[in-house]
């Protein structure tokens, strides 16, 4: 199931890739290991453009195909247990200024929802000020921010440095994620903690969450 849906998604067949979603879900497999086949299909839409064997309309016709099956998962999600899942506690997550890229941000979204946590999603192109306004507002302990592009890297430092004149920073841990983010950009950023894996962010919050 996992290889065909990753093919169907690849291949940009909608039809086919919804079904193959929809029978893994009555068959009792995981939102979160579906989504995993979903990310690997992207992963590989991805590549084929970078080679330029996709176009611009393929990149974008499979993030709507990803998009359709991601709120069919994410419904899936909070009907498990009855939707009575008790909140972990509150995440805030976003794109940073200058970016408006978010699958990558979509699916920690969904991952962390999933988990038990209350997400509080900014969005894309999200200014550095409207991320401490968020932490403030819901007392969050984990901060998401996501970046595609190099370029957004001087946002990312400058949520980490209002944090720090906020009397926040030792209070909200920050997570950074996406295609260009490295070891080299969180000791620049100042964040606690990068990675690419959606799961990383699960596991980083499940750690220093608190309800």
């Amino acid at each position: 199931m996992s290889e065909e849906l990753i093919k169907a998604i690849v291949e940009l067949k909608e039809e086919e890739a919804i079904g193959l979603a929809e029978q893994a879900l009555a068959s009792g497999i995981e939102p979160s290991e579906i989504l995993l086949s979903c990310q690997g299909g992207m992963t590989r839409v991805g590549e084929l453009f970078e080679q330029k064997k996709y176009y611009l309309s393929e990149l974008v016709y499979s993030g709507a195909i990803f998009k359709k099956i991601s709120a069919l998962l994410e419904e899936a999600m909070k009907n498990r247990d009855g939707g009575l899942q008790e909140s972990k506690g509150a995440v805030v997550i976003g794109t940073v200024a200058g970016d408006v890229h978010d699958l990558g941000k979509n699916i920690v979204a969904m991952l962390l929802s999933g988990a038990g946590y209350e997400v509080f999603d900014l969005g894309v192109d999200a200014p550095p000020e409207k991320f401490i306004e968020k932490v403030k507002e819901t007392d969050c302990r984990v901060l998401g921010v996501s970046a595609l592009i190099t370029s957004s890297f001087q946002g990312m430092k400058k949520i980490v440095e209002l944090l720090g004149e906020a009397g926040l920073r030792q209070k909200v841990k920050v997570m950074i994620g996406g295609g260009v983010v490295d070891d080299m950009c969180l000791r620049f950023t100042g964040a606690d903690m990068q990675s690419k894996n959606a799961y990383d962010a699960v596991l980083f919050c499940n750690e220093h969450c608190r309800a």
